[in-house]
């Protein structure tokens, strides 16, 4: 991919390999790393790694529809959230496709229970590939 994607300071995107196939995300140029909202999780072993599972409310104001997936650990951080308060993280890495373009990025998982976005996109994630107009709003269908 030569071109940069424009997008606003929200967009829908999809996370394939998780199942989810459309999340409303906050792209955050103040964040560093992603992250998704999930309200359980627990992590279990396969083939001798440790890997986590996770139940996620993807659509916005609706608890109802759960989505539970699964992913490979791929490191544990520890995260200042915009309050100053840090955290213990599990991160793991999916594809994120975005405007028919897809690429793997890693995030963190978290309770975002009583944030707006139940999905932000940090600077990381974006690669170099986005450019974001903090004026509009959801510009990729």
């Amino acid at each position: 991919m030569t071109d940069k994607i424009i997008v606003g300071w929200r967009e829908i995107l999809s996370l394939p390999e998780l199942g989810i196939e459309t999340i409303k995300a906050k792209i955050d140029t103040g964040a560093r790393s992603s992250c998704l909202h999930t309200f359980k999780l627990e992590t279990f072993e396969r083939d001798s790694e440790l890997w986590v599972r996770f139940w996620v409310h993807p659509l916005q104001n609706n608890n109802d529809f759960i989505k539970e997936c699964e992913a490979k650990v791929l490191d544990q951080r520890m995260v200042k959230d915009s309050g100053g308060h840090e955290e213990q993280r599990f991160v793991i890495q999916t594809m994120l496709k975005f405007n028919k373009e897809e690429w793997p990025i890693e995030m963190t998982l978290t309770n975002r229970e009583n944030m707006l976005f139940r999905m932000l996109l940090g600077r990381t994630a974006m690669q170099n590939k986005i450019i974001v107009d903090p004026t509009v709003s959801f510009l990729i269908s």
